[in-house]
């Protein structure tokens, strides 16, 4: 049946999808069940960030409350019993998230009660009593408790507060308050610890510890405060929440690898680390070597590492010889492919070093220079240049010019070989006052430093001359070899595969060896002889200034590739290789063989 050739007057998507290619009308699909579409495990489906999350609260039943008399209008004798209805008044629990406009007569009832409550605490004395301290508790713990919501983001990437919106909670409004009115409990000057003790006990400490993992930061830092708050005024439970914290860390370093609150308990700690007497207890050092220093290797390092490196240099000051087991683990931990993790770890390491003892350093300086003659020669600019940056402290040259025999031959070649051939002007400069320093402290031993990385180029240069020279005696031995002919690659003999002469083995000889290298390897014999000087640097720099400003006004003028001393980007050549081209020539593409589909094809 063909359709009607009149237009109707409005064209509905379902008549579009009802009808096939040809005009008829086609049956209409069965209706799909949404709820039985399945995902694989490797699909992802996108979603906006919330800006606003809400935990799981256990919603009272009963949430109709009444306004009570305020405290000025009660007299004293009753005010009480009325501090004690206010607050199992509050304990009522409302909903913010699945119906947020519920209950807005009754939720405004409550937060005006619990801002009438913090305005008493503040303003009066003698009204902490003991029927008090069971209610008060119990609101607390009614109100924040809860079941956190799920992560919005589970893979556990690092959090980027210039990035990164963080998801907030929709019950704020009564929480905020909460809090407000424990730290006035708390810090109230007629709080007694011996009261409070039978109902802030370990599970309460250990619910708020959980509470840590909320993604709001403004709930965190009042959490910070509070948990900073009991940690001092209940004597009894500080080994508890040391040892929470503990477990929190070996889980968040060795399971999850995701926690909100680690920058927030390391500011707690670093306080506390602070409050130490000496000499530092066993529990005490296990916790810098067991906790403190793997945290560096977890991926989000750079959101917390400033409170990090605030604990290291507060165990250090307390106790200096715990500064070669810090170091070591700290080069143990290095990153290996992660610049501006590297630039983290050499940030700590000149704190470490400001306040190192002179015969402490002793101990490391020989693994340390290390490390950091292997940032210098890094290739990211900006290790390279804080390694550098090193050289420019004072308190550091100055226990380096104590032990210039053993430091200098460590960091010397790194910083002769990349004086020139570094891609970054800047890292010349640096480099060149680093090594200025080193010749004011020994001009000897300079001179010794620069002979003997001349030998030492010298021995390279012959290794590598041994190993080509070996290889090419592999080839001719390969080449007159009567069975060569009797192994074909591709139906191409290996013979003809084999160079006829050795143009490709000599320019590879000279690319390995020290003769060409220039500015794209190492120093040759004529830059050995005399050192990189100031004014060279500046020509340098100037130079290049110039013949960029003059390719960009003038692009005629740019170079040839046949210019020497000239770097210019140019499209690769493939190498002809006969076996290649054999097997392109005998390749066959499969379209005949498949089923493709024309009308497909056209539409």
């Amino acid at each position: 049946m063909m359709p009607n050739k009149k237009k109707p007057p409005t064209k509905k998507p379902e008549d579009e999808a009802a009808k096939s290619g040809n005009g008829v009308a086609a049956p209409p699909p069965p209706p799909t069940k949404l709820s039985k579409v399945s995902y694989s495990a490797a699909t992802t489906l996108k979603k906006d960030k919330p800006k606003e999350n809400s935990s799981r609260f256990n919603v009272s039943q009963d949430r109709e409350i009444t306004k009570l008399p305020s405290f000025s209008e009660t007299p004293a004798a009753d005010r009480e019993a009325l501090f004690v209805k206010k607050l199992r008044q509050c304990s009522v629990i409302f909903d913010f998230s699945s119906n947020p406009l519920s209950d807005l007569k009754y939720k405004e009832i409550k937060r005006a009660t619990l801002n009438e409550l913090v305005e008493y605490l503040a303003q009066n004395r003698n009204v902490l009593t003991e029927p008090i301290y069971a209610e008060a508790v119990n609101t607390f713990a009614c109100n924040l408790f809860r079941t956190l919501p799920p992560p919005s983001n589970p893979s556990g990437a690092e959090f980027d507060p210039e990035e990164d919106e963080p998801s907030l909670e929709a019950a704020w409004p009564h929480l905020q308050i909460v809090y407000e009115l424990f730290l006035r409990f708390i810090e109230s000057p007629d709080f007694s610890a011996n009261m409070a003790k039978k109902y802030i006990d370990q599970k309460f400490v250990s619910h708020l510890l959980e509470l840590f993992d909320s993604e709001d930061p403004r709930e965190r830092d009042f959490l910070k405060t509070t948990l900073h708050r009991i940690y001092g005024k209940m004597l009894g439970l500080r080994a508890f929440i040391r040892k929470q914290i503990n477990n929190t860390f070996y889980r968040f370093i060795y399971e999850t690898e995701r926690h909100n609150g680690v920058a927030e308990l390391l500011e707690i700690l670093g306080s506390i680390i602070n409050g130490f007497f000496m000499p530092l207890k066993e529990e005490h050092k296990v916790f810098l070597l067991k906790v403190l220093l793997p945290l560096h290797k977890v991926k989000s390092l750079s959101v917390y590492h400033p409170q990090l490196a605030y604990c290291i240099v507060q165990f250090l000051e307390k106790d200096s010889t715990l500064t070669h087991p810090v170091i070591i683990g700290l080069l143990k931990f290095w990153p290996k492919t992660h610049s501006p993790k590297e630039v983290m770890f050499l940030n700590e390491l000149e704190e470490i070093l400001d306040i190192v003892d002179a015969n402490e350093f002793q101990s490391v300086m020989t693994p340390l220079f290390k490390q950091l003659a292997k940032c210098v020669s890094s290739p990211h600019f900006q290790v390279a240049e804080r390694a550098l940056y090193f050289f420019n402290n004072e308190y550091i040259m100055h226990l380096i010019q104590d032990n210039v025999t053993t430091i200098m031959p460590i960091v010397f070649p790194a910083l002769y070989k990349h004086s020139k051939t570094h891609w970054n002007k800047t890292i010349h400069g640096l480099i060149y006052n680093a090594l200025k320093l080193f010749m004011e402290m020994n001009q000897k031993l300079f001179d010794e430093c620069v002979q003997q990385y001349k030998v030492q180029r010298q021995k390279e240069k012959e290794e590598m001359r041994k190993r080509e020279q070996a290889w090419t005696n592999i080839l001719q031995a390969a080449k007159v070899n009567p069975k060569a002919s009797l192994f074909t690659l591709n139906g191409v003999h290996d013979t003809e595969l084999f160079l006829d002469d050795n143009s490709s083995i000599a320019s590879a000889s000279h690319l390995l060896s020290g003769n060409s290298v220039g500015k794209f390897g190492d120093i040759d014999d004529v830059d050995c002889e005399n050192l990189p000087t100031k004014a060279e640097l500046e020509n340098s720099a100037t130079s290049v200034l110039s013949a960029t400003s003059l390719s960009a006004s003038h692009p005629s003028s740019i170079p040839t590739p046949k210019d020497e001393g000239t770097l210019l980007s140019r499209k690769s050549e493939l190498p002809l290789n006969k076996g290649t081209v054999k097997a392109l020539e005998n390749h066959k593409r499969m379209d005949p063989f498949l089923n493709t589909n024309k009308e497909s094809t056209t539409t």
